[in-house]
């Protein structure tokens, strides 16, 4: 949600800034802009609503706008609608009525975050004669620094300073000063921001992506902590403007991974980059002995079985990721699991039984209700657990355990193979809590069926033609439902969410078992019910349940395992994905519907990768 990008050092920065917000057009956004400035003049605003592409014909793609230092930004409406005004970079004086042009400001800054105590903070400011020309709280937090900078007459670290410590909500803030050229000032809380450094040049990012092609040598700043940037150096500083030592970090991402590598759109590269995304996170932990290793998580054996309780705790996919293990944790490690919606979690008043065990899930490491959860968890004297895709993101650093996962960058909104990889965390987390706590005498089969799972996915994409002519068939449906219990009704789920958030067809995932209760009375002719049919002890019921569904007209699609061909007597299309253990299963079934949401959207000329409305890091509440 939202981007930012920064660079210092020996190129014109333009240039660099509108890469990297390129690289970051997968977060979410509706208008973007920049802030250039050098040695001898100050700094140039150019802001446009809508695509980058508008930045760049604006810019003559970074040339026509003069400097070796800059900030970058794409922005997702918050406060404010989006408009060229309320674009971000924000100034602490006045500007134009289109908000670009030369800045005479002492202060050009760009935030992503939420600051919750803007109103009383602008309140502040216009009793000291501050003006505000747009709606965000940005232009508050920019004219903020500037006001203790001028104040109290000290340097932009000490102004950050002064600040952060009045402010309520997430940020990460980037800021350049009009009398210190050649340097950017960084602050941040709960909003993801990564440093990146080479020989003569220093880079701020969101995300990862937006800087592989430049440097893989990066520092995360912490909570409360700022930077002083300028070319080839990063010092940093605590609230008391201490220096604090950072250790480096060498991402090891290849930069072509967050190419699209041939395919028409991230999401289908994505999609087929499941089968080697979980072969790498299961050689992560499964060793040539068939044996599960956990080391590197830091979760000891004595822990496992001390443990009463799991408490899976998540946002979208995630969550579903969280749901359908609940089933497998409780069969294979027979312990008692919840699952909460990280958003509902976070304000629970229940009481946590202190000897049980929270599991955080996120692609990020970044999701603010998730982070605030665990805060939470922690403060209640739980013992939390990461599944996270991101090395050095906030939720990895605050867990006491972290499991990270080996997807690579993905960058389509639509999770695929993030959410592939955390489920397949959980299987891993399972069997281990399982062989420790109570033996599990099938382990190493378990282990065997998990190796199979890669080889597997890669044969469930060979049918991706005939979804793709069921796609097409559909792809002026209204309503969708997806049914299936156990198992299979986490899985339907997850296909549900892919389904409505690229094609923006309203769709929903029920317990089959609840379609009585109200929900079969919006069946009516021609409605798509997808059911999922993976747990043969269910599967008679599901079954059932759909032909309630077919004699009030709906159209029935199947997805089962191989063998059970009699479901062609019942069902208008069925797909089969190749038998695997059930408690598994999952990792194939979701793959038929993967590619079903992914093929509707592009028949009905859709943006694939960046749908309406959406971000891909949700980073505020």
């Amino acid at each position: 949600m939202c981007g930012i990008v920064g660079y210092v050092g020996d190129k014109q920065a333009a240039g660099m800034l509108i890469e990297g917000l390129t690289k970051l057009e997968y977060r979410g956004y509706d208008s973007a802009g920049i802030a250039v400035r050098n040695k001898e003049n100050p700094a140039e605003v150019v802001k446009t609503i809508g695509k980058i592409k508008n930045l760049i014909e604006k810019t003559d793609n970074g040339k026509a706008v003069k400097g070796n230092c800059g900030i970058g930004h794409t922005r997702w409406a918050t406060h404010g609608a989006p408009s060229q005004i309320n674009a971000h970079p924000h100034v602490s004086g006045n500007c134009t009525n289109s908000g670009s042009g030369p800045v005479e400001s002492e202060v050009v800054g760009v935030h992503n975050g939420i600051i919750e105590n803007f109103q009383e903070l602008k309140a502040k400011l216009e009793r000291h004669n501050y003006k505000f020309y747009s709606q965000t709280d940005t232009e508050v937090l920019i004219k903020l620094v500037d006001y203790y900078y001028k104040k109290y007459n000290i340097g932009p670290i000490d102004a950050l300073a002064k600040t952060i410590v009045r402010v309520r909500g997430s940020y990460a803030l980037a800021v350049m000063f009009k009398d210190i050229p050649e340097k950017i000032f960084v602050a941040r809380k709960d909003s993801p921001m990564i440093i990146g450094v080479n020989k003569n040049e220093t880079f701020i990012a969101s995300d990862v992506p937006a800087i592989l092609n430049h440097t893989r040598n990066v520092y995360y700043i912490g909570n409360l902590e700022m930077a002083e940037l300028s070319a080839g150096e990063a010092v940093f500083y605590n609230l008391d403007g201490d220096v604090i030592t950072k250790e480096l970090t060498e991402i090891n991402w290849d930069a072509e991974a967050a190419e699209k590598g041939g395919f028409e759109h991230f999401m289908m590269k994505e999609i087929h980059e499941q089968p080697k995304a979980v072969e790498d996170t299961l050689h992560k932990y499964v060793k040539e002995d068939k044996k599960i290793d956990l080391s590197e998580v830091g979760i000891k054996e004595e822990e496992i079985k001390s443990f009463e309780g799991i408490h899976f705790v998540a946002c979208g996919s995630a969550w579903h990721v969280g749901m359908q293990a609940k089933y497998v944790f409780e069969d294979l490690a027979d312990i008692p699991v919840s699952v909460s919606l990280a958003s509902e979690f976070r304000y629970s008043k229940a009481k946590l039984n202190t000897k049980d065990l929270v599991v955080i899930i996120s692609q990020s490491g970044e999701t603010a209700d998730s982070l605030a959860a665990l805060r939470i968890a922690k403060e209640k004297g739980l013992k939390t657990l990461a599944i996270v895709n991101v090395i050095g993101s906030s939720i990895a650093r605050e867990a006491d355990y972290v499991m990270y996962t080996v997807a690579g960058p993905e960058i389509s909104v639509a999770t695929t193979k993030a959410y592939s990889c955390q489920l397949v965390a959980t299987f891993l987390l399972a069997l281990e809590f399982g062989r420790i706590r109570s033996g599990l005498e099938e382990y190493e089969t378990y282990i065997d069926e998990l190796n199979s799972l890669p080889e597997k996915i890669n044969k469930t994409l060979e049918d991706k033609e005939r979804i793709q002519w069921f796609a097409a068939k559909y792809a002026n449906a209204k309503d969708v439902f997806f049914i299936g219990r156990g198992i299979d009704y986490a899985i339907g789920l997850e296909g549900s969410l892919k389904m409505k958030e690229i094609s923006y067809i309203h769709s929903e995932g029920y317990a089959a078992g609840e379609l009585k209760h109200g929900t079969i009375s919006l069946i009516e002719d021609g409605t798509l019910v997808i059911g999922l049919l993976t747990q043969s002890d269910l599967y008679e019921k599901t079954l059932s349940n759909m032909l309630e569904c077919k004699s009030r007209g709906a159209y029935l699609m199947g997805v089962t395992a191989y063998g059970k061909y009699d479901v062609e007597d019942s069902v208008n299309f069925s797909v089969y994905v190749p038998k695997v253990d059930e408690h598994f299963i999952g990792s194939l079934a979701i793959v038929p519907l993967q590619l079903l949401g992914y093929y509707i959207s592009v028949s009905k000329g859709l943006d694939v990768d960046k749908p309406r409305n959406l971000a891909k890091s949700v980073t505020v509440e």
